[in-house]
């Protein structure tokens, strides 16, 4: 059975794999994909959806909306200096030998609604069908949340690419960057009763995408591949910098993958919340994992990754 969802991402370089994988995935029909600002603003998101749609050169494309510029609270936390001026490892940037840009802006085929209407609007005409995937900071599903909440309820599920749990954070040593970037909005999709699954750095950080893979599949020179190649570039070298990683993690495609492949990954049942006020710990991931744990789960956490399965599969369907 096909499984309808709504990615909702900050375009990133990850977030655009993830892109690819979601389209080249039989198992689910992408419903809409939404833009948040946090990898990068928001506009620049909106611009990096349509660019990565143009490489699989689609008979039809999911609607496209723009969604929210600020989180809830705090001011705006980019990532460019991981993922580019642009978002995508400055491909703007990249000519071909007559000086044209090999990856032009894309035409702008973007909703008028805003990101937060288009998903209520999927979610009462498919209640209880739509999965959400969410792989940037969680703004536009809690501004959703804020404004529904019982049509929210009649999701299926969020899967949310976010926290660490039992290894440290990405953005400081307990908070990883999508629930780092607006915890509030964080808070708020823990509380609103919706089945949850969180896709931590504790597994996305054993899903490694190696240089060799990267190069060996750009040289048969397919468009994915080739694109796949010229946006990591830059994020492969921050890999290599500053994680002693050759090649780059695939935070957001793991989260598409459990979308339709639950048994790459081992979860735990959890309550999950997220600080929203400590000086040291704001975005932090809170739950008892322990099967001594009292508290409902409001949660699935995945805690360990069949990494070679997952790797394989991305390859099969990303870079073949």
């Amino acid at each position: 059975m096909v499984r309808r969802v709504i990615l909702d991402t900050d375009t990133g370089v990850d977030d655009a794999l993830a892109i690819l994988l979601a389209m080249r995935s039989p198992e689910l029909h992408v419903e809409a994909i939404t833009a948040v600002s946090g990898n990068i603003h928001v506009d620049h998101c909106v611009r990096n959806i349509l660019m990565t749609l143009d490489v699989l050169d689609l008979d039809t494309m999911p609607d496209v909306a723009r969604g929210e510029s600020q989180p809830l609270v705090n001011p705006l936390t980019f990532a460019d200096d991981i993922h580019g001026g642009d978002g995508l490892g400055n491909i703007s940037d990249l000519l071909d030998a007559d000086g044209v840009r090999l990856y032009p802006d894309p035409a702008n085929r973007v909703s008028p609604k805003h990101a937060v209407d288009l998903i209520l609007e999927r979610i009462h005409t498919y209640p209880d069908e739509l999965s959400l995937i969410a792989v940037g900071p969680l703004t536009n599903v809690a501004r959703a949340i804020i404004k529904n909440p019982v049509r929210m309820r009649r999701l299926s599920e969020i899967i949310i690419m976010g926290g660490a749990f039992e290894t440290y954070g990405n953005m400081t040593p307990t908070s990883e960057f999508n629930l780092y970037a607006d915890p509030h909005a964080a808070q708020v999709v823990c509380d609103a009763g919706i089945p949850l699954v969180f896709v931590p750095l504790d597994v996305t950080m054993k899903s490694i995408l190696t240089t060799d893979m990267i190069t060996r599949y750009a040289d048969l020179g397919t468009p994915a591949a080739v694109f796949v190649r010229d946006c990591t570039e830059q994020y492969v070298e921050f890999h290599r910098q500053h994680r002693d990683v050759d090649g780059c993690f695939l935070h957001d495609p793991l989260a598409v993958a459990v979308a339709f492949q639950e048994n790459l990954v081992t979860m735990a049942p959890a309550r999950v919340d997220v600080e929203t006020a400590g000086d040291l710990t704001s975005g932090m991931t809170v739950s008892d994992l322990r099967p001594s744990a009292t508290l409902p789960p409001n949660a699935r956490v995945c805690m360990r990754l069949d990494a070679d399965a997952f790797v394989t599969l991305f390859s099969e369907r990303v870079l073949s």
